[in-house]
C-alpha cells in the first residue's frame, strides 16, 4: 500500500506561482492538490484533458469557460478540455482544492 503525506510532497513549481502539489502521477490521471492563501488564484489557462475540481476546504471562486461561482466545500465542478478556467480565493480563509486530469495531460497547459 502507497500513502502519500500532503505536508511532505515538494511544492511543484508552476506558473502561478502558489502552493501546488504533485500527489499522483500516472497515464490514467493526475492528481494535484492546490492551497490558496485569500487573494491567490491560477493564472486562467486551457488544459488538453478533462479536469474536475473537489474543494476540500474552504470557499473558492471557480471559472469555466465565461461562468464563476464561488463553491464551497465537499462540492466538485468539471471543466471539460479545452475551456479556460481558473482558481481564485476571494475568502478571508485559506482554501484546499484536489484537482483531478485524466487522462493525465501529454502536453502541458496553455496559459492566456
Amino acid at each position: 500500500m502507497k500513502i502519500i503525506e500532503i505536508a511532505s510532497t515538494p511544492i511543484s513549481e508552476t506558473p502561478h506561482k502558489v502552493d501546488v502539489r504533485k500527489i499522483y502521477d500516472q497515464d490514467t490521471a493526475q492528481v494535484m492538490h492546490i492551497t490558496l492563501k485569500s487573494g491567490e488564484s491560477l493564472k486562467p489557462h486551457i488544459t488538453p484533458v478533462d479536469v474536475f475540481f473537489y474543494i476540500l476546504a474552504g470557499k473558492v471562486d471557480v471559472r469555466v469557460g465565461d461562468e464563476t461561482l464561488a463553491v464551497e466545500e465537499d462540492h466538485l465542478v468539471e471543466s471539460p478540455k479545452g475551456i479556460p478556467h481558473c482558481l481564485s480565493n476571494s475568502s478571508g480563509q485559506i482554501a484546499k482544492i484536489l484537482v483531478v486530469k485524466a487522462p493525465k495531460p501529454e502536453t502541458g497547459s496553455r496559459l492566456l
